[in-house]
């Protein structure tokens, strides 16, 4: 095969059959709907996690949605858009959303992969790695907000305290 039949045949390949194969490897839960869909069930250390991974291929791009299992009630919903504003600025990848329709914190990344011949395996890994590590590290901030009545800057406050030593 020559070298430029090879890239064809890698460009050509739907990154989605990657994600599948990650998926599967984890033995995660999950469902392809569709060439261009694919649904996972992540259990996380504080929530379960939905992510549906969306591929575009005019577009060349993949999109990850990952839904946190929370529900943010009506009358939260200015604390909560305050609380994302202040997340948002923290992130160097994604962003984290709050659907109207949905009322469920949702963190949203797109990879362009045009003339990149193709997704590797290592480029979707860190993107579920940074979707999963971003909804766990404020998933306690989205918590406090909510349900926990503080302030989008005290749950911020909150949710990055590290902690120093051992107990």
């Amino acid at each position: 095969m020559t070298a430029l039949a090879h890239r064809e045949t890698r460009a050509a390949r739907n990154p989605l059959d990657i994600v599948e194969e990650i998926v599967t490897a984890n033995e995660w839960s999950f469902q392809r709907s569709a060439d261009d869909e694919l649904s996972v069930e992540f259990p996380g250390h504080w929530c379960g996690y939905h992510l549906h991974f969306v591929w575009s291929e005019d577009l060349s791009a993949m999109h990850l949605s990952c839904f946190m299992d929370m529900k943010v009630p009506k009358k939260r919903f200015t604390p909560v858009a305050e609380l994302l504003t202040m997340i948002n600025t923290k992130l160097w990848l994604g962003a984290f959303v709050l659907p109207a329709e949905e009322s469920t914190p949702v963190f949203r990344h797109t990879v362009l992969l045009r003339g990149a011949q193709g997704a590797s395996v290592e480029q979707l890994e860190d993107m579920v790695d940074i979707a999963l590590t971003e909804c766990e590290r404020f998933y306690p901030a989205f918590q406090f907000v909510t349900w926990g009545g503080k302030t989008a800057e005290e749950a911020i406050a909150a949710s990055l305290l590290e902690t120093v030593g051992e107990a």
